[in-house]
């Protein structure tokens, strides 16, 4: 196939996370990664640095999606409720059916350095979000705790919807994790439309 094929950058994460699943995420190379899809290695470092990129490309963007939700709704929610209307967001607009979350979250929690990964993008995002909190005149350490704490229900959330601990899209769980987070801690559970 040439190097123009339509689709190439889907054609190769498909390829990687098969190979990826089958084989290990160690054990598999760039090189067969591309003979895969069909398509070079120049090909596939011209959509990825590298094969850990496939599963985390795309990282960038739902940090962007959750600091200008946060950012955005700031005003009519105040700090925590901002971090809940992004999460609530994201989960909707940015996520991809379960069976590729699924199969993505496999691999990574068979491999500790990408397990490491995951958890530092994380962070990146909850220091994101704190910061924007900051710039709207949040305090420390309420701007680090509700950013903390939105990130802290998303992972329950996330890891119950791709486990398949319980029944029900993203959106689901993570207004649950909310639900629990909130009466945990004593505080008036917010009703989000749609709920």
């Amino acid at each position: 196939m040439g190097r123009w094929e339509p689709n190439a950058q889907a054609r190769l994460r498909q390829a990687a996370m098969d190979l990826y699943a089958s084989r290990g995420f160690e054990r598999t190379t760039v090189a067969e990664i591309a003979e895969r899809a069909g398509l070079t290695e120049r090909t596939f470092f011209r959509h990825f640095a590298d094969k850990r990129e496939v599963l985390f490309a795309g990282s960038e963007r739902l940090q962007e999606l959750l600091v200008e939700t946060t950012a955005a709704s700031f005003e009519a929610s105040g700090p925590a409720g901002a971090v809940v209307a992004a999460f609530e967001h994201a989960a909707t607009s940015y996520f991809p059916e379960v069976a590729f979350s699924r199969q993505r979250q496999d691999i990574i929690d068979a491999n500790p350095p990408l397990q490491e990964r995951e958890l530092a993008k994380l962070d990146r995002v909850a220091a994101a979000l704190a910061q924007v909190l900051r710039d709207r005149g949040v305090a420390d350490p309420a701007a680090a705790v509700a950013a903390e704490s939105g990130v802290a229900a998303f992972k329950v959330a996330f890891t119950r919807w791709v486990t398949g601990a319980a029944e029900g899209e993203l959106i689901d769980h993570l207004r649950a994790a909310f639900t629990t987070q909130r009466s945990l801690l004593g505080a008036p559970v917010p009703v989000t439309p749609g709920t």
